[in-house]
Parts: structure tokens; sequence; C-alpha cells
């Protein structure tokens, strides 16, 4: 259940990258500024990080999940009725905040339900439904779109996420973690002493950032790509991209497994081996189709392992502490996400599907030499 829900909270965030040209369109925006859609996304996911799920440490998880969740409601309704580009913005904005803070919030929920035998396997799983969930988001919103315009895509969002709701308001155990005393300035700011003094959490945070750099440069310049000649795909071709990736995702999700066996330091050098790999065949991805599916089963396996890994042995630090965790890990995301998606654009804008893929390449070369270098003492630390 936690996985399902996961999966449709992240949709959410995801659903405008196949939309962009509809989007641009409709609201006169340049293949430039049309990144801004998604970074306004991504700026709603880093305010979530920073200020809304600290709050599961503080507050009982059941009722604050239910909360975000009517918020969530009414912001896919605010998006779909967007007369003009602010409201939009606002709109993308808002949709990113709540849509993260729900996420993170399942995950950490699961995480503290799980024995610590199990808590990686429990992770993988949630994270999971979360790779299952984003990728499966481009398909159904090309899908949608083809159908019935974009708008119905945050039409049939809202309605899921009202029905998710009466499904976790009847299911949902409360976890059994005990809840901080702190005030909420207190917990924000303890939330930043773990960034300061973790050095598991710098490391996984950093390798976190560039992985998801590397991974929004291409999802967010592929819209753009596949959209123009020689493919020309509608939003639905675009989507169905999701669905390619999502064979990698299925993959990553075994890597909780190999944490909990005390390989997360072999298998995320692998994959990040494999992050890097994927960049040569998705450079030949507009000379042939199949370089292009190959590459996205590497990125999104490679990728989508490290993420996993990465949880896994920073939910072992403080378990009385597991949202803000996320929350500061995740803040590592929101940056790199952001990163990815604003400087995607503006070198797919310059630079053509080759300049992306350079930049891509580099993001991910970048993180694996840093793993290299913080590997033996982050061994250490989780031995």
């Amino acid at each position: 259940m936690l996985a399902l829900c996961a999966a449709a909270s992240v949709s959410n965030v995801y659903f405008a990258q196949p939309l962009l040209e509809p989007l641009a369109r409709d609201f006169a925006l340049s293949d430039a500024w049309a990144g801004g859609i998604i970074g306004a996304t991504q700026a709603g996911c880093a305010l979530a990080l920073a200020l809304v799920v600290p709050l599961g440490d503080r507050w009982p998880r059941k009722p604050l999940l239910l909360v975000q969740l009517v918020l969530l409601t009414l912001a896919l309704l605010a998006v779909a009725l967007a007369p003009v580009r602010c409201w939009l913005l606002l709109g993308m904005f808002s949709v990113g905040l709540l849509g993260t803070a729900m996420t993170q919030g399942l995950i950490a929920c699961a995480a503290a339900l799980a024995q610590s035998a199990e808590r990686g396997r429990m992770v993988g799983a949630v994270q999971g439904g979360v790779v299952i969930g984003l990728l499966l988001a481009r398909a159904v919103a090309g899908l949608i779109a083809d159908a019935a315009g974009w708008r119905a895509v945050y039409m049939v969002s809202a309605g899921l996420s009202a029905a998710m709701l009466f499904m976790l308001w009847r299911s949902l155990p409360a976890p059994p973690t005990a809840l901080s005393s702190m005030r909420y300035t207190a917990l924000l700011r303890s939330m930043w002493q773990l960034l300061m003094t973790e050095r598991v959490l710098q490391a996984r945070g950093l390798i976190g950032l560039l992985m998801f750099a590397a991974f929004n440069v291409f999802w967010s310049a592929m819209a753009l790509a596949l959209s123009a000649p020689p493919y020309a795909f509608s939003p639905a071709g675009i989507g169905a991209f999701g669905l390619v990736g999502a064979i990698g995702a299925v993959a990553a999700a075994r890597a909780g497994h190999l944490a909990d066996r005390g390989w997360a330091q072999m298998a995320t050098g692998v994959a990040l081996g494999l992050l890097l790999l994927a960049w040569w065949p998705l450079g030949l991805g507009l000379q042939h189709l199949a370089w292009l599916i190959a590459g996205v089963i590497l990125l999104d396996l490679g990728g989508q392992a490290v993420h996993v890994l990465n949880q896994s042995l920073i939910f072992r630090l403080q378990p009385e502490a597991h949202s803000r965790l996320v929350g500061a890990y995740m803040l590592f995301y929101a940056a790199g996400s952001g990163f990815g998606a604003v400087t995607s654009t503006l070198v797919y804008a310059s630079a053509g599907w080759s300049g992306v893929c350079v930049l891509g390449a580099a993001l991910s070369l970048a993180a694996l030499v840093f793993w290299a270098a913080t590997a033996a003492w982050t061994r250490k630390r989780n031995s």
C-alpha cells in the first residue's frame, strides 16, 4: 500500500515533463524558459524538504499525511484550471511542495514500520514504487494529454488523490516511532545540525545531488528532443519512454537487499558506472531509437540503485530522526534536480542534444569520482 501511494504521490511532480511542448505553446514560453515549469516544481520540492518533511518527527505521521493529501488535491485542481502562466507556476510550485512532502513522509513511515534488519528491503520496496510512479507518470500524462489535453492530466490526478485519501485513512497503521518534543524551530535547526555533523549524510547527499542532476538533465531535455525531428513524437510517445525506464527501475529496487547484506559501497560504484555508461548510447539516440532505449534503461537502473543505496545507509544513522534525515538528504535531490532541469533546457537551446549528453556525462563522472574519494571513510562509519 505504501509503495502504491508513494507512486501516486510522486507522479504529480513529474507529469509536466512530457507536457512541456503543449504547456509552452499554451502559455507562450520559449524552449529555454520551458524549464522554468520544472524549476518551479523543484523549488516547491526544496521548500517541502526544508520546512515540511521534518514535521514527521514532531507530529503523528498519519494525520500529517492526510492533511498534506487534502492540500495536494487542491493544488492539482489549481494547475488544471490555471488561466495564466503565473497561476500555472504557483500551482506547479504547490504540487512540488505537497507531492514531495507526501512521498518522503511515506518513505519515512515505511522505515519506521520496518525492523532494522529489513529496513533496506522495505525502503527499497517503497522507493521502487516511487520510481515506478515517476516513470509511469510520463507515459500516463502523455496518453491522457493526447486524448483530452494536458489539463485533464491534473484533473484525473486530483480524483486519484481523493481516492488515496480514503485508503490511507482506513488502512494506514500508526508508526511506533516516539515523537520529538522539540519546538518547530528547534526541529528545523536539528536537521541542519545533522547536515553539518553526519559525514555519511554529507557524502551520500552530494553523490545524490550529482546523480539527480544527471538524471534530470536527460528527462528534462528529452521531451524537447523527441518532439522535434527526426522523431516528432506526440506527448503519448514521449511519455512511453517512462515505461522503458521502468525496466531498470524495477531492477534497482533490489539494491536495498544489497545494503542489508553489507554490500552498499560496492553496489554504489557499479551503479554509478552504469550511470556514466548510459550517456554513450543516449548520445547516439537521435540516430537510432534502439540506442535511446538502451540508454534509458541504463540511466534508470544506475541512478535509482544509487538512490536506494543512499537512503538505506542514511536511515541507519539515527532511527528517531528518520523524517529529518530523509528531508536533509532530499534537499540534495531537489538542488540537483532543479539544476539539471534548468541547465538542460538552456544547453539544449544553445548546443542541442550532443551538448545535453556531454553535460550529463560530466555530472555522472563527477559523482563516480566523488564516490571513489569518499568510499573508505563512509564504509568505516557504516561498519
